[in-house]
């Protein structure tokens, strides 16, 4: 087998099967007309270091079978990108969240290394990060080689589009904390609708996110155990949540149905605020039975075990005031998350009744569209 043979079997072997004899013909008649060429001009027979100069030219057998081949050419096109790169930042806003909440407790329980603490965390949003890119880098991929294209990125409107300034650092800021002097020069002087696609793609991956810890896939070491003096205090569920895991699974899913359908029909308001209000209300629900359970989380170190548990008379602004004040012992670190959590459960029913009634009030506004 000669050179030129060499070379056209490995073009071939990328190349669908119906169309090689075609194209290697065609790359065949190229390659010797480029031979022939050279031969004139050197007035001799090339060698074999000359021919496969000539075919280095043509280029890698890879690269020129890229150049035949129907389809795109990238992973990730150039109109997909920027979607691409803007959900890999909201996906690990997320996580950074995640993972921040989870050395905040620890380092709550007084570890005796905060910086190995620092070191846990940092290793465990790197792994998760990382299959975060990977998942959307395979979702990009799907939409860039089935021709997908959604209404959120062909039918945007510039009006829209005062969310994306929450992309500039230096908006940050201003945009948390309210300040004239700082706010940021992409602010609406008026409050705009956020921008759909950011909106629910963000709200998508969280959930997403979510539904992959509490099936299993992903693991947040940091969530089920604590350090408490150099021991480590090992975090186990209530009965409550494996009573209540199917519900809790529906709602999350349903929830990522919601924004997944917002996506492609972002403008179909009446519609989103039926499906919102029927899952804010299965929230609502979801958070009373939680709390109302009264027992919620269990620490156990050794023979050692305190709960992590509460009721309405946590609700007390002086128990706030007092919060952190108990001792570092297993006993007084399930106190302070107790009311940590039965605060968070009562703040979460309170955003979920102002949910409702703002998805009532999209439902009875009369200018309200159905869809676009």
């Amino acid at each position: 087998m000669d050179m030129i043979d060499r070379y056209l079997n490995a073009v071939a072997a990328q190349l669908p099967q119906d169309e090689r004899a075609d194209i290697t013909a065609e790359l065949r008649d190229l390659i010797l007309s480029r031979f022939e060429a050279k031969e004139e001009e050197l007035g001799r027979a090339l060698t074999e270091d000359e021919q496969e100069a000539i075919l280095r030219e043509i280029g890698h057998p890879l690269v020129v079978a890229a150049r035949y081949r129907k389809g795109p050419d990238s992973l990730v096109g150039p109109e997909l990108f920027p979607y691409w790169l803007f959900g890999v930042k909201a996906g690990l806003m997320v996580l950074g969240a995640v993972y921040a909440l989870a050395l905040l407790i620890r380092l709550i329980s007084g570890p005796d290394d905060a910086g190995q603490a620092l070191g846990q965390a940092f290793h465990a949003f790197l792994g998760a990060g990382l299959t975060l890119i990977g998942a959307a880098t395979l979702a990009a991929a799907i939409f860039e080689h089935q021709g997908i294209r959604p209404a959120w990125m062909t039918k945007w409107r510039v009006k829209d589009l005062g969310a994306f300034g929450l992309a500039d650092p230096a908006a940050w800021g201003a945009s948390v904390g309210g300040a004239a002097a700082t706010k940021a020069k992409w602010a609406p002087k008026r409050r705009a609708r956020s921008w759909p696609g950011g909106e629910y793609l963000f709200s998508f991956l969280a959930v997403g996110m979510f539904v992959l810890w509490w099936i299993g896939v992903l693991h947040f070491p940091g969530l089920v155990s604590l350090e408490l003096r150099g021991e480590d205090a090992v975090v186990s569920g209530a009965p409550i949540w494996s009573i209540l895991f199917g519900p809790i699974l529906l709602y999350a899913v349903a929830q990522m149905a919601v924004d997944l359908a917002s996506l492609f029909r972002p403008y179909a308001v009446r519609a989103r605020a039926a499906a919102q209000l029927v899952i804010a209300a299965g929230g609502l629900w979801l958070t009373w039975v939680i709390f109302k359970a009264g027992h919620w989380f269990t620490l156990t170190r050794g023979e050692e075990t305190a709960r992590i548990a509460g009721d309405w008379t946590m609700l007390d602004f002086d128990t706030v005031r007092n919060l952190g004040d108990g001792a570092r012992d297993l006993v007084g670190i399930s106190s302070t998350l107790s009311v940590v959590l039965a605060w968070a459960l009562a703040i979460s029913a309170i955003s979920l009744v102002f949910q409702i009634l703002a998805h009532l009030g999209r439902l009875a506004r009369p200018g309200a569209r159905a869809m676009i």
